[in-house]
């Protein structure tokens, strides 16, 4: 029988500190006794789940001094293909078991499996199962569909939503925060951009979203990414992280979340972060397709992998003026995305006829596929002629994306649709394509960084 890692909660553990670091940071904030630090999940995707997952394994039994729950809208229904495997999955975790019999929560999966219920994906929260990842159990989850009530006397907010929809949500979220005496801190995990063309061509990331949206200032805004996939971490996998923001949040925030197994580092540049995250989404995608149509090919996957990391330095050194900083978080990430991440997974899926376009980039049992905006956004972005660079055998302006080969091919596949999967092949293997090797050199020794791109003045 398969059994999970015992989380913290759990006792086996014991508190590693744990109440040590929740009592310096409630100082931080200044909590009086009595007055829980509360934190608040937005969105309950599996990265979204599995973090607020984690802060109650580490924190959650430490009921006077901190209230830990999360967000999702309810209404939405588990089917009934879902339902047995859950019920498999359940069956085959006797600790899951033991603790649903406990919750007495067990018997409506039993009715669920037979077809005499209907599960709804904020109600399995509660028992620890997200919709998204049911095949890793969470612990139990306190879960809120009601977003003012979840928000809005929240002293940290946790951003789980997807770029697509985190304008929308804290627009709302705005509303209920006006007569808030004190300003919440806001960690956002989503990784995605829009691209804005006017005043000037520029990326717009969540963060800056959620900034516009509230008027809470960036000082307590701060972005968390790395390379990670959310159910291994959940189960102890050794992770790294980097939160990235201002000064005054940032070192302590970064004490509050680092576990033994969880380890997080900080850095200054949280935009230029923030952006990367969503860049290597895009490659993902074909990364997945080329993958299917090669049958696993090792030589096929090498090779576009040596060009779609041309393609990233490329557009770094555009987006940062230190590009090289970046470049260790920005590959592992690419790595473990490309690896196991559901951008990859979604362009296998689509190379293989198992999944069509049409069906949209809000995937069952996946969550939202981030790559396929990002594609269109970054597209949109490096096609300006406002922003050209010398091409090197033509020896004139082109727009960026005349140097990207295969971010051009993905938009035909994935956003004017006037591509099959099968181009991203024809482009690694068109004999015109240049050598990796004068992309990289190309924006290594021009004036290549554009600081308008994110916001930056010239």
């Amino acid at each position: 029988m398969v059994t999970s890692p015992v989380h913290s909660n759990g006792s086996a553990h014991g508190s590693n500190g744990a109440e040590d670091k929740l009592d310096e940071f409630r100082r931080l904030l200044g909590k009086s006794e009595g007055d829980p630090l509360r934190i608040v999940g937005v969105g309950a995707g599996a990265w979204g789940s599995v973090f607020a997952a984690l802060l109650q394994d580490s924190y959650g039994h430490f009921r006077d001094k901190v209230l830990i729950r999360i967000w999702r809208r309810p209404g939405r229904s588990v089917d009934r293909a879902t339902s047995e495997h859950l019920f498999e999955v359940i069956n085959s975790r006797e600790d899951v078991l033991r603790r649903l019999i406990r919750r007495c929560a067990y018997l409506k999966y039993v009715e669920a499996r037979l077809g005499d219920r209907t599960l709804y994906a904020d109600e399995i929260l509660k028992d620890g199962f997200c919709l998204n990842m049911i095949d890793t159990p969470l612990c139990p989850l306190k879960v809120v569909t009601n977003l003012q009530e979840a928000v809005w006397d929240a002293d940290i907010v946790v951003n789980g939503l997807p770029s697509t929809e985190t304008r929308e949500v804290f627009e709302e979220i705005s509303r209920y925060w006006k007569e808030r005496i004190t300003v919440p801190i806001i960690v956002s995990l989503a990784k995605g951009i829009e691209a804005a063309l006017k005043p000037e061509p520029h990326i717009v990331t969540p963060t800056q979203m959620i900034n516009r949206a509230t008027g809470i200032p960036m000082e307590n805004i701060l972005y968390l990414g790395g390379p990670n996939i959310a159910s291994e971490i959940y189960n102890k996998e050794y992770a790294n992280a980097r939160i990235c923001g201002a000064d005054k949040w940032r070192k302590p925030l970064a004490k509050f979340l680092r576990q033994p197994y969880f380890i997080v580092w900080d850095n200054s540049d949280l935009v230029t972060h923030e952006v990367m995250g969503g860049l290597k989404n895009v490659y993902a995608i074909g990364a997945g397709m080329v993958a299917a149509l090669t049958n696993e090919s090792a030589t096929s996957k090498s090779v576009y992998f040596a060009h779609c990391t041309s393609e990233m330095i490329f557009i770094t050194h555009l987006l940062a003026e230190e590009p090289e900083k970046l470049a260790g978080p920005l590959l592992a990430d690419t790595y473990v995305t490309l690896l196991k991440g559901r951008n990859a997974w979604y362009g296998q899926m689509l190379a293989k006829g198992e999944l069509s376009i049409d069906m949209g980039d809000s995937i069952k049992g996946k969550g939202m596929i981030q790559g396929v905006s990002a594609v269109g956004a970054f597209y949109e972005l490096l096609s300006q002629s406002s922003l050209s660079v010398l091409h090197p055998e033509e020896n004139k302006p082109v727009a960026p994306v005349e140097l990207c080969p295969i971010l051009k091919t993905l938009y035909g596949i994935l956003i004017t649709r006037e591509l099959p999967s099968q181009a991203i092949l024809q482009a690694l293997r068109d004999e015109t394509m240049n050598d990796p090797r004068d992309r990289i050199e190309i924006a290594q020794t021009h004036a290549f960084y554009r600081p308008s791109l994110l916001g930056q003045p010239q």
